[in-house]
Protein backbone atom coordinates (compact mmCIF):
# COMPACT_ATOMS: atom_id res chain seq x y z
CA UNK A 1 0.00 0.00 0.00
CA UNK A 2 1.48 3.23 -0.95
CA UNK A 3 2.21 6.09 1.49
CA UNK A 4 -0.34 9.13 1.59
CA UNK A 5 1.30 11.92 0.27
CA UNK A 6 0.18 14.76 2.43
CA UNK A 7 1.42 18.89 1.61
CA UNK A 8 2.94 20.33 4.42
CA UNK A 9 2.09 23.82 3.17
CA UNK A 10 -1.59 23.35 3.31
CA UNK A 11 -1.41 21.43 6.48
CA UNK A 12 0.58 24.93 7.86
CA UNK A 13 -1.56 26.80 6.85
CA UNK A 14 -5.00 24.83 8.09
CA UNK A 15 -3.06 24.95 11.31
CA UNK A 16 -2.08 28.94 11.28
CA UNK A 17 -6.21 29.14 10.21
CA UNK A 18 -7.27 27.36 13.32
CA UNK A 19 -5.43 29.03 15.65
CA UNK A 20 -6.40 32.27 14.60
CA UNK A 21 -10.12 30.86 14.71
CA UNK A 22 -9.57 29.88 18.50
CA UNK A 23 -7.79 33.23 19.18
CA UNK A 24 -10.86 35.36 17.61
CA UNK A 25 -12.91 33.44 19.76
CA UNK A 26 -10.82 33.97 22.59
CA UNK A 27 -11.09 38.11 21.85
CA UNK A 28 -14.81 38.03 21.03
CA UNK A 29 -15.53 36.05 24.54
CA UNK A 30 -13.02 39.26 26.27
CA UNK A 31 -13.78 42.11 24.42
CA UNK A 32 -17.19 41.90 23.00
CA UNK A 33 -20.04 43.86 23.89
CA UNK A 34 -23.31 44.14 23.11
CA UNK A 35 -24.44 47.35 21.41
CA UNK A 36 -26.87 47.43 24.55
CA UNK A 37 -24.54 46.51 26.65
CA UNK A 38 -22.16 49.83 25.21
CA UNK A 39 -25.20 51.68 25.36
CA UNK A 40 -25.93 51.26 29.00
CA UNK A 41 -22.38 52.01 30.02
CA UNK A 42 -22.45 55.30 27.89
CA UNK A 43 -25.56 56.26 29.58
CA UNK A 44 -24.51 55.64 32.74
CA UNK A 45 -20.99 57.65 32.43
CA UNK A 46 -23.22 60.59 31.23
CA UNK A 47 -25.13 60.50 34.51
CA UNK A 48 -22.15 60.32 36.34
CA UNK A 49 -21.00 63.18 34.71
CA UNK A 50 -24.27 65.45 34.86
CA UNK A 51 -23.98 64.10 39.12
CA UNK A 52 -20.62 65.66 39.44
CA UNK A 53 -21.11 68.90 37.35
CA UNK A 54 -24.51 69.39 39.81
CA UNK A 55 -22.29 68.79 42.71
CA UNK A 56 -20.00 71.45 41.73
CA UNK A 57 -18.89 73.95 44.76
CA UNK A 58 -17.52 77.22 43.79
CA UNK A 59 -17.46 79.71 40.69
CA UNK A 60 -15.56 77.98 38.04
CA UNK A 61 -13.35 81.16 37.24
CA UNK A 62 -11.39 80.90 40.29
CA UNK A 63 -8.79 83.52 40.41
CA UNK A 64 -5.94 82.08 42.04
CA UNK A 65 -3.66 85.40 42.49
CA UNK A 66 -0.75 84.09 40.54
CA UNK A 67 -1.29 86.40 37.59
Amino acid sequence: MPAKIVSLNQYRKAKKKAEKERQAASNRERFGRTKDEKRRDADAASRTDRDLDGKRLGDDSVDDGKS
